[in-house]
């Protein structure tokens, strides 16, 4: 391999995923984290042996070095070159990468997903990335739940004070210093067999009850009374 190309590939697998996450590290160490309802987390988990947390795309920020604590934790990353980039950042955090989507090594992955669930792993999903349509809860995060076993619990992040970038889903980042609600929704079971008209509407379901979730938690920052409840 030429000298530029094994360059390019050193800073593409090696350099541009460390120092990322460092810059993720130091500004995630200045947030202030408050976990609410973490009782359906912990259900779950007692319950199951293991959970699936589902998170809108724009939203993961916060969660990249929290989740840290929650390891073992696996997560399905395609197999894309853009893929590779993440899925080092995923190894560089300790976490566990599965490599596959749906239209590329999907059903491996998925068999892989259910054996790690199997020895405890936990499961993280974006349930709309990697390119959207933001909001969107795609069949994928169905399909993991009933390959694994488990049920799905919403992960709902939101920010007082945050940077919004002009990307396809409006991807937000909070301010240093900033307030930081994590916010364990409710689970939600999905049956191992479900006829394609059903498992649809389920899949409907999750996304109107994941987009209520985000705005209600979001009006939290609007109300003095919320902010005392969770902060003071």
């Amino acid at each position: 391999m030429p000298l530029k190309n094994r360059i390019q590939d050193f800073c593409y697998r090696q350099l541009f995923p460390r120092a990322g996450l460092l810059l993720v590290k130091l500004i995630s160490r200045s947030y202030r984290y408050r976990l609410v309802d973490t009782q359906n987390e912990t259900r779950v988990f007692d319950a199951h042996g293991t959970v699936i947390y589902a998170s809108w795309h724009q939203r993961f920020f916060p969660g990249i070095t929290f989740f840290a604590t929650r390891k073992p934790i696996a997560i399905m990353i395609s197999q894309s070159r853009d893929g590779e980039m993440i899925a080092r950042v995923v190894n560089i955090l300790g976490w566990r990468s599965v490599r596959g989507s749906s239209s590329r090594g999907g059903t491996r992955a998925l068999k892989a997903l259910r054996r790690l669930t199997r020895k405890g792993y936990r499961v993280g999903h974006i349930v709309d990335g990697p390119q959207g349509p933001f909001g969107v809860v795609k069949p994928g995060l169905l399909t993991i739940a009933q390959f694994a076993g488990a049920p799905i619990v919403p992960v709902i992040m939101s920010a007082q004070r945050r940077w919004v970038f002009n990307s396809w889903d409006r991807f937000m980042v909070p301010k240093p210093f900033s307030r930081v609600v994590i916010r364990f929704a409710p689970p939600i079971t999905v049956p191992r067999r479900l006829e394609a008209g059903a498992f649809d509407a389920l899949r409907r379901d999750i996304e109107k009850q994941i987009k209520k979730l985000y705005i209600e938690t979001d009006n939290w920052w609007r109300s003095p009374e919320m902010i005392r409840r969770y902060f003071s």
